[in-house]
């Protein structure tokens, strides 16, 4: 960031913290503000090196907590304050990216990470073009939004900050006249009022609907208007790239979603309420293509006086006329003349019936003759618009908004995007075994060893006779048979995109795999959906080539991957392998699955896609997703990836119309590198046989920490875990099983209670130990030299240490020290020394490793924003501890209840501080 941006940064922020700062006086009086400013001005001197500046701050806390209307109102100034700073640096990043694109114009060098970029590298690496087209045929990218309950803000806080954004663009425009200026400062300061009238946490969980609606929202506001430019921006740079050359470019850019469809621990993912997701996704899309229709209306004018039309679109028009009730013919008469918007119309009413019986349910429907049966049959109107536009002079017509929307339909059809279905593996199996148990195939299923269990599912996919016609078994077994046919249902009745993917949780045998193809092949499923198995654990990573190669091998799941074009889909977990087995254990453990698995796809001609089940947080696979992909084994994504965003990822990347756009480019770049000519290293057996050792040191002091018997004590005295479940963010249960320990624990917890006590665990504890003990403290010049060389030429190792500075430069042991200290002596000895001892030893022999003298010396706008955002959250955690520390002596029942809800708002406050939350 150059001093003019970060000048235009600093104004902005200045502008919005006084009118924040108005707004608290005009709210809550001088009193608040003028104690905000006190602990803010604390919290800077503290930051500055001065001891009694903290010890000032902790003075303040007892009074503050005994008076909680006050502590509220602190917490809601810093809290809102970070909403208006993370508003002003998106619209900074906006602004950067334009500098960036005029100065790329201007040298005619391409942005990086951009399209441009990559196609450029594709042809400097001389591929042909026959060659780009192949990897254009198998491009296959697939963002997959999730409902993981880790954004804090509700839809409603997330649409006024899209309408702040909105006004700060405008009040920063140049020219603007004084009474347009004063006329955007009065609405500003109006939202702000509401911002600070409102409330950012739930009184209530989510239901899975209003995650669904959540979700629905980008695609309303982003997604679907920014997935065409991101295929005519390809056009474009192919075009310049490869003058002259013909170029197919096929819908290779999709979403997914989980939400509503991942039923894995969440008991209110129902069967109505995933038969109402579909649904509403559908009506979602159906109201774009009704709006986008309505403009394509008032924009095709062209009438037959002027030009011709095609005999294909008039013979199309007279055929929709005789289904035309009579009232109607004669309004559509009157547009006789201009044939385009006289099927426009009746394209338009046909959508209009299309949404009608998308109201009913799939059971009760009256058929209406209007309706779309098919989205094909809506493309296939457009598709008689276009040539005939084409046909008569109407290029240029046809090339701008009717183009856009034809990829659109391509893109997202009736179904908007494909919804995942995700299901435990052990309910599954527990299904099959009652269906064995009832027609006498087997008493005890469950009790078989493996191979039996194997030879009796592919004995039973391969036999034609239906086991599941009735369903008269449990009600967990009705559903899970149920699922299934829900699933064909809507391949039937929305179209066959609505649901592609079935994942298999806990998947840690081949049979497991097997269990869901039988249970698909009995819904008429077989050949028409993916399974996809989940390997989570560190040991379900080590063993998935084994189950895999298990499944090639197996003559019934030969013919159903036949069916499927020879293609598999994988998905590997990374955030139950980190809680597992540690940050290094766990991306050295996904790097050798991807390598591994690959390599056997490649054995049995197998096509893989990768699914990368990755969170938002450094601990849950989270950082930058296109280095990420560039960095796995070359052989593993080849132009084909499915990837998770989950909770406040999703709001970060696709509340900014601008960002969207670069996320997506950004996404779009790495996965076409991969398709290129992928760097080799000679040196990597020997830099695998390091990794190799040095995530065996991580692992075994990882899993020393975390088996102490005073480290549950510590886990849920020392942070705010006991609260996040009442958080009201997700409709997810916290736990898989009601235990105490963390091997049922979800990662998105785990990794958030660490986050808001700064300590950060999940993204560096054991980093250092394996660095010190590999090469002895560093003293050993070539083993760190050999380190240093890895740093510097190997992708992947780059990018973990890159990750864990992220993750070191976001903790803070001081803050974490507070925290520390709501456990006992024995405790906090045990278990906090051993961690400040391993940060100090992780960031030391980290910066050895890389050769700077502070953490992110590459990354200088990150260090800034951290080190500036830390005096503003420092007062949070304070609060946040010092209500900790009350609640373990309040007994009023009352009392405790407004204590809680006070933690629940310090907990939001520094999720918008620290920008991650799970």
């Amino acid at each position: 960031m150059n001093e003019t941006q970060q000048q235009r940064l600093s104004a902005n922020i200045h502008l919005l913290g006084n009118v924040l700062g108005e707004t608290i006086i005009e709210q809550e009086g001088h009193a608040i503000f003028e104690l905000e400013e006190q602990i803010r001005a604390l919290s800077k001197r503290w930051r500055t090196g001065d001891p009694e500046a903290g010890a000032a701050i902790k003075a303040l806390m007892p009074g503050l907590i005994d008076d909680l209307p006050r502590a509220l109102a602190v917490l809601k100034a810093f809290t809102t304050y970070f909403q208006l700073v993370n508003l002003a640096e998106d619209e900074q990043r906006v602004e950067i990216l334009r500098d960036r694109a005029l100065e790329a114009q201007t040298t005619g060098v391409p942005m990086r990470e951009t399209l441009a970029e990559s196609v450029a590298k594709l042809r400097d690496e001389g591929l042909s073009e026959a060659e780009v087209q192949h990897i254009l045929d198998e491009l296959f990218i697939v963002p997959v939004l999730t409902a993981h309950p880790t954004e804090t803000k509700r839809q409603t806080i997330l649409a006024k900050m899209a309408t702040l954004s909105d006004t700060l663009e405008h009040i920063t425009t140049p020219g603007l006249l004084p009474s347009e200026e004063r006329e955007l400062m009065e609405q500003l300061r109006e939202d702000i009022v509401l911002l600070w009238q409102s409330d950012e946490t739930r009184d209530r969980p989510p239901t899975v609907l209003d995650e669904v609606r959540t979700g629905l929202y980008f695609f309303e506001v982003t997604i679907f208007h920014l997935i065409p430019k991101i295929y005519e921006e390809l056009e474009r740079v192919l075009a310049e790239v490869f003058p002259g050359a013909e170029f197919r470019i096929p819908p290779f850019l999709r979403y997914g979603s989980w939400i509503g469809g991942d039923r894995d621990g969440n008991p209110f993912v129902t069967l109505a309420v995933t038969e109402e997701t579909l649904r509403t996704m559908k009506e979602t899309v159906l109201k774009q293509y009704n709006l986008a229709v309505d403009d394509l209306y008032q924009h095709l004018i062209p009438a037959v006086t002027r030009v011709e039309i095609s005999d294909e679109l008039r013979e199309s028009i007279a055929a929709d006329l005789k289904l035309v009730p009579e009232n109607e013919v004669e309004v559509l008469e009157r547009f006789r003349m201009e044939p385009y918007r006289q099927k426009l119309i009746m394209m338009f009413r046909r959508l209009r019936a299309t949404r009608a019986e998308n109201e009913r349910p799939w059971d009760d429907r009256a058929r209406n003759s209007r309706a779309y049966r098919h989205v094909d049959e809506f493309m296939r109107d457009l598709r008689i618009i276009e040539r005939s536009l084409l046909a008569n002079n109407g290029e240029r017509l046809a090339r701008g908004r009717l183009a856009a929307l034809i990829r659109q339909v391509e893109v997202f059809g009736f179904h908007l995007a494909t919804l995942d279905m995700r299901q435990h593996s052990a309910r599954q199996r527990e299904a099959v075994a009652e269906i064995f148990a009832s027609y006498s195939i087997f008493a005890d299923y469950q009790a078989l060893a493996e191979p039996d269990k194997i030879n009796v599912l592919t004995r039973e996919i391969g036999s034609a006779r239906p086991l599941t016609a009735q369903l008269q078994f449990s009600a967990p077994t009705n559903e899970t048979v149920a699922l299934l046919r829900l699933m064909r249902r809507a391949k039937d009745e929305i179209d066959e995109d609505a649901v592609q993917t079935y994942i298999i949780s806990m998947t840690n045998t081949a049979s497991h795999v097997l269990e869901t193809l039988l249970l698909a092949k009995d819904a008429g499923l077989l050949g028409r959906i993916d399974i996809a198995p989940l390997f989570e654990t560190v040991s379900d990573l080590d063993a998935a080539p084994q189950i895999m190669a298990a499944l090639f091998e197996n003559a019934a799941y030969r013919r159903h991957l036949e069916l499927r074009g020879q293609r598999q889909q994988i998905m590997i977990g990374y955030s139950d392998s980190n809680k597992d087995g540690g940050y290094l254990r766990a991306n050295w453990m996904l790097f050798l699955a991807q390598r591994t698995l690959a390599r056997l796809c490649d054995q049995y001609g197998v096509k893989l896609t990768l699914f990368h089940g990755r969170g938002g947080s450094l601990g849950r696979g989270g950082g930058p997703a296109n280095r990420a992909i560039l960095a796995q084994p070359p052989e593993s994504v080849r132009g084909r990836v499915r990837l998770t965003e989950q909770g406040e990822v999703i709001s970060t990347r696709y509340a900014n119309m601008a960002l969207a756009r670069r996320h997506m480019e950004q996404l779009v770049n790495s996965v076409l590198l991969t398709a290129g000519r992928r760097p080799r290293f000679a040196q990597e057996e020997a830099w695998a046989q390091r990794m190799d050792a040095l995530s065996d040191i991580a692992f075994h002091k990882y899993r020393a920490l975390v088996t102490q018997p005073e480290f549950l004590t510590y886990f849920h005295e020392a942070t705010p875990i006991d609260h996040i479940g009442a958080l009201n963010i997700g409709s997810r249960p916290a736990r898989r099983k009601a235990t105490q320990g963390i091997s049922d624990l979800r990662a998105i917890p785990w990794v958030f209670a660490w986050t808001q006590s700064r300590v950060s665990l999940p993204s560096w504890y054991g980093v250092g130990t394996a660095v010190e003990q590999w090469c002895a403290d560093g003293q050993d010049a070539s083993k760190l030299a050999e380190l240093r060389e890895m740093y510097r030429q190997w992708p992947l190792f780059c990018t973990v240490l890159d990750n864990v500075q992220m993750g070191l430069a976001k903790a803070d042991m001081e803050i974490a020290s507070l925290y520390a200290e709501l456990t006992d002596d024995a405790t906090r000895t045990a278990i906090f020394s051993d961690i400040l001892d391993e940060f100090q030893r992780t960031e030391r022999l980290v910066l050895l490793v890389v050769e700077e003298d502070q953490l992110l010396a590459k990354e200088p706008v990150l260090r800034r924003s951290i080190k500036v955002r830390n005096p503003y959250v420092d007062p949070m955690n304070y609060i946040q501890v010092a209500l900790l520390q009350k609640l373990k002596t309040e007994r009023d029942a009352e009392r405790r209840q407004q204590l809680t809800a006070a933690v629940l708002s310090s907990v939001n406050g520094i999720a918008a501080g620290l920008q991650n939350t799970g």
